[in-house]
């Protein structure tokens, strides 16, 4: 006797959507500006999005996303311990003060990266998961190719200045899109305030937003001179994820406002129209099987973005196999 199975039928949800949005030009101080949603990856807002442009800090956005695939592989777990070598300890910049010798859990590392923008963090699980940083890098780069990240070259695993050491405002969304899909990250870029070494070291988010946007719950700042202040910021509100990236400002409040001004454009102006994983979208007739009529399930969720005048205007069309 054949099987049907559910996750056999083709289920196509067809959207008819009239959008038609003016182009709008936000008050925003920086280089290069994009605003996604992340669920679909719809571009709501970009300026300048394909320049090469120092990341700075955000490069460790892509660092962190390492971890968490290596963490999803079984090769590190959030309990692996870590030695800290001399190269971390020698590390400038935004640091935890990481110690030749000191033995620190991946779960601090990540918390290190994510709160306080560790340079030091980076280089201990670079090290650890590659052998050493410029394997890691390779890695890096190797992901960033298959994520589509075309104007992309890494050649530190923290973001510190270096020649040929670039990112653009659009790949930048894509690797924090990817990141935002392991949803244990969580657990750390929407830390306020916390501690390490069992609470002698404290550490407070380089990430503002966190504490004064409303729905913020990520991702990344950095500054150096030559990247001047950037963001990866990401904040959801109902069922709109957000990220909004901002490359170039002159001051790091700039920046923020900059973020705030795209997060608020996307909030008051779109929402998700769709269905969602598991929901129903009708019955097909089975032919010689031993059940007249089987349900049609999504998979996936199949979702858009619109605008949220135009919300009335979207229809959603079922099609279905008529027998199988």
């Amino acid at each position: 006797m054949r099987k049907i199975f559910a996750s056999l039928l083709a289920v196509m949800l067809i959207f008819s959507i009239v959008i038609d949005i003016d182009a709008q030009v936000l008050d925003l101080n920086g280089k290069s500006f994009i605003l996604i949603e992340c669920d679909t990856g719809q571009v709501l807002y970009e300026h300048n999005a394909d320049e090469r442009l120092a990341p700075a800090s955000v490069t460790k956005v892509m660092t962190m996303l390492l971890v968490m695939e290596a963490i999803d592989r079984g090769e590190v777990n959030y309990d692996t311990v870590v030695t800290a070598s001399e190269r971390a300890k020698s590390m400038g910049g935004s640091t935890i003060f990481l110690d030749a010798g000191e033995c620190i859990t991946i779960d601090d590392l990540l918390k290190g990266i994510a709160v306080a923008s560790g340079n030091d963090a980076c280089v201990a699980v670079a090290e650890h998961l590659s052998g050493s940083v410029e394997k890691f890098v390779a890695v890096m780069n190797n992901r960033a190719k298959e994520l589509g990240m075309v104007n992309t070259n890494f050649v530190t695993c923290n973001g510190l200045d270096a020649d040929e050491h670039y990112s653009s405002a659009r790949d930048i969304a894509i690797m924090s899109r990817e990141l935002l899909k392991h949803e244990d990250i969580f657990r750390y870029t929407t830390i306020w305030m916390d501690t390490l070494r069992d609470g002698k070291f404290q550490l407070a988010n380089t990430n503002k937003l966190i504490r004064f946007y409303a729905g913020a719950n990520g991702l990344k700042t950095g500054s150096t001179s030559k990247a001047k202040n950037c963001i990866a910021a990401t904040a959801k509100r109902d069922n709109l994820q957000l990220c909004a990236v901002v490359l170039g400002s002159d001051t790091s409040q700039l920046r923020f406002n900059a973020a705030s001004t795209l997060l608020n454009y996307g909030f008051n102006n779109f929402s998700l129209s769709g269905m969602k994983k598991g929901e129903a979208a009708g019955e097909v007739t089975v032919k010689k099987g031993n059940t007249q009529k089987i349900k049609a399930v999504l998979e996936d969720d199949c979702m858009t973005v619109v605008e949220k005048s135009m919300a009335e205007t979207v229809t959603k069309t079922v099609k279905l196999e008529e027998i199988i």
